[in-house]
Protein backbone atom coordinates (compact mmCIF):
# COMPACT_ATOMS: atom_id res chain seq x y z
CA UNK A 1 0.00 0.00 0.00
CA UNK A 2 1.44 3.06 -1.18
CA UNK A 3 1.18 6.32 1.62
CA UNK A 4 -0.37 9.86 1.56
CA UNK A 5 1.76 12.65 3.23
CA UNK A 6 -0.76 15.90 2.74
CA UNK A 7 -1.32 18.65 4.53
CA UNK A 8 -4.18 20.99 4.07
CA UNK A 9 -4.22 24.38 6.58
CA UNK A 10 -6.03 27.86 6.39
CA UNK A 11 -4.27 30.26 8.90
CA UNK A 12 -2.66 33.83 9.66
CA UNK A 13 0.32 34.50 8.59
CA UNK A 14 2.58 35.36 12.03
CA UNK A 15 4.91 37.93 9.97
CA UNK A 16 5.93 38.93 6.64
CA UNK A 17 8.02 35.76 4.48
CA UNK A 18 11.51 35.75 5.00
CA UNK A 19 12.82 35.01 1.15
CA UNK A 20 16.14 33.59 0.62
CA UNK A 21 17.83 32.81 -3.55
CA UNK A 22 19.96 29.78 -3.44
CA UNK A 23 22.65 28.99 -5.54
CA UNK A 24 21.21 29.01 -9.37
CA UNK A 25 18.69 31.35 -8.31
CA UNK A 26 16.55 29.11 -6.36
CA UNK A 27 14.01 31.02 -4.29
CA UNK A 28 12.88 29.77 -0.97
CA UNK A 29 10.55 31.48 1.30
CA UNK A 30 10.00 30.55 5.11
CA UNK A 31 6.93 32.02 7.09
CA UNK A 32 4.85 31.15 10.08
CA UNK A 33 1.13 30.05 9.87
CA UNK A 34 -1.45 30.16 12.65
CA UNK A 35 -4.34 28.13 12.52
CA UNK A 36 -6.78 28.55 15.00
CA UNK A 37 -9.66 26.34 15.97
CA UNK A 38 -12.56 27.39 18.37
CA UNK A 39 -15.11 25.43 20.21
CA UNK A 40 -17.91 26.05 23.54
CA UNK A 41 -16.97 24.55 26.46
CA UNK A 42 -19.05 22.63 28.38
CA UNK A 43 -20.69 25.83 29.93
CA UNK A 44 -21.55 27.46 26.82
CA UNK A 45 -18.32 29.63 26.88
CA UNK A 46 -15.85 30.52 23.79
CA UNK A 47 -12.89 28.69 24.08
CA UNK A 48 -10.14 28.64 21.38
CA UNK A 49 -6.65 27.57 20.29
CA UNK A 50 -3.69 28.22 18.54
CA UNK A 51 -1.20 26.22 16.57
CA UNK A 52 1.35 27.62 14.83
CA UNK A 53 3.52 25.88 11.73
CA UNK A 54 6.25 26.53 9.73
CA UNK A 55 5.97 26.70 6.62
CA UNK A 56 8.65 26.49 3.02
CA UNK A 57 7.57 27.28 -0.15
CA UNK A 58 10.26 26.48 -3.38
CA UNK A 59 10.44 28.50 -6.52
CA UNK A 60 7.02 29.51 -8.23
CA UNK A 61 5.81 29.06 -4.79
CA UNK A 62 8.21 31.61 -2.95
CA UNK A 63 7.69 34.09 -5.64
CA UNK A 64 3.82 34.19 -4.63
CA UNK A 65 4.82 34.31 -1.54
CA UNK A 66 7.46 37.31 -1.74
CA UNK A 67 5.16 39.11 -3.65
CA UNK A 68 1.54 38.61 -1.93
CA UNK A 69 2.03 37.31 1.35
CA UNK A 70 2.58 39.79 4.48
CA UNK A 71 1.49 39.64 8.16
CA UNK A 72 -2.01 38.71 8.81
CA UNK A 73 -2.58 36.90 5.28
CA UNK A 74 -5.37 34.72 5.32
CA UNK A 75 -3.80 32.04 3.10
CA UNK A 76 -4.85 28.40 2.59
CA UNK A 77 -1.44 25.96 2.61
CA UNK A 78 -2.00 22.49 0.57
CA UNK A 79 1.49 20.66 1.10
CA UNK A 80 3.17 17.73 2.58
CA UNK A 81 5.03 17.06 6.16
CA UNK A 82 8.94 17.15 6.07
CA UNK A 83 10.69 16.27 9.07
CA UNK A 84 14.70 17.12 9.30
CA UNK A 85 17.40 17.03 11.95
CA UNK A 86 20.65 18.81 12.76
CA UNK A 87 23.13 18.84 15.68
CA UNK A 88 22.73 22.00 18.08
CA UNK A 89 26.18 23.29 18.36
CA UNK A 90 25.81 25.20 21.56
CA UNK A 91 24.45 21.59 23.30
CA UNK A 92 25.53 18.94 20.72
CA UNK A 93 22.10 17.29 20.82
CA UNK A 94 20.19 16.55 17.72
CA UNK A 95 17.03 18.49 17.26
CA UNK A 96 14.15 17.81 15.31
CA UNK A 97 12.30 20.10 13.07
CA UNK A 98 9.08 19.34 11.06
CA UNK A 99 7.86 21.66 8.18
CA UNK A 100 5.41 22.05 5.76
CA UNK A 101 6.68 21.61 2.39
CA UNK A 102 3.92 23.93 0.31
CA UNK A 103 3.03 22.50 -3.26
CA UNK A 104 0.19 25.36 -3.33
CA UNK A 105 -0.88 28.71 -1.33
CA UNK A 106 -3.88 30.61 -2.05
CA UNK A 107 -4.88 33.78 -1.27
CA UNK A 108 -7.69 33.80 1.00
CA UNK A 109 -8.18 37.73 1.26
CA UNK A 110 -7.49 38.87 -1.45
CA UNK A 111 -9.11 41.79 -3.47
CA UNK A 112 -10.30 41.46 -7.12
CA UNK A 113 -7.19 42.04 -9.18
CA UNK A 114 -4.75 41.48 -6.77
CA UNK A 115 -2.56 37.38 -6.77
CA UNK A 116 -3.24 34.53 -8.82
CA UNK A 117 -4.49 31.92 -7.02
CA UNK A 118 -1.46 29.73 -7.68
CA UNK A 119 1.69 30.51 -9.39
CA UNK A 120 2.67 29.69 -12.95
CA UNK A 121 4.72 26.02 -13.29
Amino acid sequence: MRGLNKVTLIGNLGKDPEINVLEGNLPVAKFSLATTETWRDKAGQPQSSTDWHTVVAWRGVAELAQAYLRKGSLVYVEGKLKTRHYDDPATGQRRYVTEIIAEQVLLLDKKAGDAPTHPEP
